[in-house]
């Protein structure tokens, strides 16, 4: 039977308002059926149940796009190996998924539409499960902190070198998973281009509430042994020789300079604006390196902004306001980067502006509650 979108996409919209108590139906479903799967999950569920919706949402509407559908579920089977996870387990989700939106979209539901979710399920399941027995890389890597560098009250700077080499990416992120919380993974991005010696950094901002996050910047110390899943993501070095807008917001700073760093690297020399926004200026914690860069790079221009603290003498506002104080954008290559609402502000009056959506680069998985250099990070 040919997938059929329309059908998906119309039931699932019964399903969207109510994600919360669908997710929480899902994993009771999931639990009682196949109760040996609880293991393979954190303790607590919270944000398990969002990174369902979020990912399932994320298919769903990109049923339209085959390509840009395979590329996500490929990554999301190769990422999932870290996990155990085994086709087995995927036709037991698959069971569990068909009757939660079976249960809540019961006043329109039809043979027809089940046959539409079945096969799409199918179809992805597939892609996921190739990816992963395609993959020759490790599931997860083991790496040592090997420097741990408070900046602020709430932000570190961890230097990591894994046991095996990690190929990537600059402006990928990692998943994280310290011994302090077993089972429990969050992501951050990689803040360095690829270096000669293997090392990773990453820019950590303990958040309350955030479990991984805090251990890392609080509890983490030099020679501690941590767990990295494979890296992802699509915010890549650019293609093209333009100019480039890199914003970042906070954290956010993370991926945007491992990119910048990727360019300076490569011999290129286009003209680079990077907006670094705090709402602090003891927030700023990556200036001294920043100075460097640009001292060693003249077509490279750093700015800070600082938007809540009256004292600061430098650029003041919040960074989509700081964004249009500059000539135009329109033929750059923008990079934003950072809390969500921030990001999704610059994007917007970047298009207006007459940016091409296809030249404003962020990852897609920052719609996932991001707020710094993660995504989906507590950091």
């Amino acid at each position: 039977m040919p997938l059929n979108p329309r059908l998906v996409k119309e039931s699932f919209s019964v399903v969207e308002p109510v994600a919360g108590k669908a997710a929480g139906y899902f994993y009771g479903r999931l639990f009682t059926h196949c109760p040996h799967m609880r293991g393979m999950f954190p303790p607590g569920m919270e944000v398990q149940r969002d990174r369902l919706f979020n990912a399932l949402t994320r298919v769903v509407w990109m049923l339209d796009s085959p390509e840009g559908l395979a590329s996500y579920l490929a990554q999301l089977g190769r990422d999932h190996r870290k996990y155990g996870v085994s086709p087995e387990h995927y036709r037991a989700v698959g069971s569990a998924l068909l009757a939660t939106i079976r249960h809540f979209a019961a006043e329109i539901w039809t043979d027809e539409i089940e046959a539409a979710w079945t096969e799409a399920y199918a179809m992805a399941a597939k892609i996921m499960i190739d990816a992963a027995a395609a993959e020759t890389t490790p599931a997860w890597w083991l790496a040592e902190v090997i420097d741990h560098e408070p900046r602020t009250r709430d932000i570190a700077v961890l230097t990591l070198r894994p046991s095996q080499r990690m190929d990537f990416v600059p402006g990928q992120y990692v998943t994280v998973q310290t011994a302090r919380w077993p089972r429990v993974w969050r992501r951050f991005s990689i803040a360095n281009a690829p270096r000669a010696d293997g090392t990773l950094r990453l820019h950590v901002r303990a958040v309350p509430g955030g479990w991984v996050s805090t251990a890392l910047v609080r509890h983490t110390r030099i020679g501690d042994q941590l767990l990295l899943g494979p890296p992802v993501g699509t915010m890549t070095p650019p293609e093209s020789d333009r100019d480039l807008l890199c914003v970042a917001g906070g954290t956010g700073l993370a991926p945007l300079k491992a990119v910048i760093e990727h360019v300076i690297a490569s011999g290129d020399r286009p003209n680079i604006h990077l907006l670094f926004g705090v709402r602090r200026a003891c927030d700023l914690y990556d200036m001294p390196d920043l100075a460097r860069m640009e001292a060693s790079f003249p077509w490279l221009r750093v700015v800070p902004a600082v938007s809540d603290d009256p004292a600061y003498e430098g650029m003041r506002g919040r960074l989509p306001d700081v964004v249009e104080r500059f000539h135009s954008w329109a033929d750059h290559e923008a990079y934003v980067c950072g809390p969500t609402s921030m990001v999704n502000e610059t994007v917007r009056r970047l298009q207006i502006s007459g940016v091409p959506l296809a030249r404003i680069h962020r990852d897609p998985i920052q719609s996932d509650t991001v707020r710094s250099s993660t995504a989906q990070s507590e950091a």
